[in-house]
């Protein structure tokens, strides 16, 4: 058995870190080694636990998330951080990203995508909250040009197309199971082989390669 994801919490609202820590440490997979709303404590807590995954509360004094994971950065420490914030808000997601987080997830988020977006994190991901996945594909596609060519859609087959589709609308697994009448592990199954077949590294760039090729509606056909 692998050894759990080791998870510090940063979040100013006390009821929210208990009830998240429990939450991560029921599933078994995750280890909460940590859990403050002071700068200072997570400082320590870096230093001293090492942990896998950082999980910081976007808004919350006396000092914001992103300063804070500024200022962090600059004093050397380099733990894949997710925000976790209530703000849908464009200019809030383009910020963090830019700063260097490995992802923005929302308060809302169901507790399973959670648990998914801390394991993608640990493996290397870039990790957003489903709802903000098309805003994320926007702001990618005004920074760079389209760069896959349009014959490794032959290389996927009808259901990976389907499946594609949905992507590009930011619907997480369970969503796209219940949508295709199929199981999520086959979702997981097909989300892994368009990843492998299209040399692509996350499921944002998938979404990004969907809407370059106008499969971004799930009620056209492919």
């Amino acid at each position: 058995m692998s050894e759990p994801i080791r998870v510090l919490l940063v979040d100013d609202h006390t009821l929210f870190r208990m009830g998240l820590s429990e939450l991560l440490e029921q599933r078994g997979t995750i280890k909460v080694v940590g859990a403050t709303g002071s700068p200072d404590e997570a400082r320590r807590i870096l230093r001293e636990e090492n942990p896998d995954v950082v999980i910081m509360d976007l808004h919350m004094p006396p000092i914001d998330g992103l300063s804070l994971f500024r200022q962090l950065r600059q004093e050397g420490f380099t733990t894949p951080t997710l925000m976790l914030t209530v703000s849908n808000a464009e200019e809030d997601l383009t910020n963090v990203l830019r700063a260097g987080a490995r992802g923005y997830l929302l308060k809302d988020m169901e507790p399973d995508d959670v648990v998914d977006a801390i394991q993608r994190a640990s493996r290397g991901e870039t990790v957003v909250a489903p709802t903000m996945t098309m805003k994320l594909v926007k702001l990618l596609q005004q920074e760079q040009p389209a760069s896959n060519p349009a014959s490794l859609l032959e290389l996927l087959t009808q259901r990976e197309r389907e499946i594609l589709t949905h992507l590009a609308q930011g619907e997480s697994n369970k969503v796209i199971a219940r949508a295709l009448d199929i199981s999520h592990d086959t979702v997981k199954l097909h989300v892994r082989h368009i990843l492998s077949k299209l040399n692509l590294t996350s499921r944002v760039e998938a979404a990004v390669f969907a809407v370059e090729h106008k499969l971004n509606n799930p009620k056209t056909k492919c």
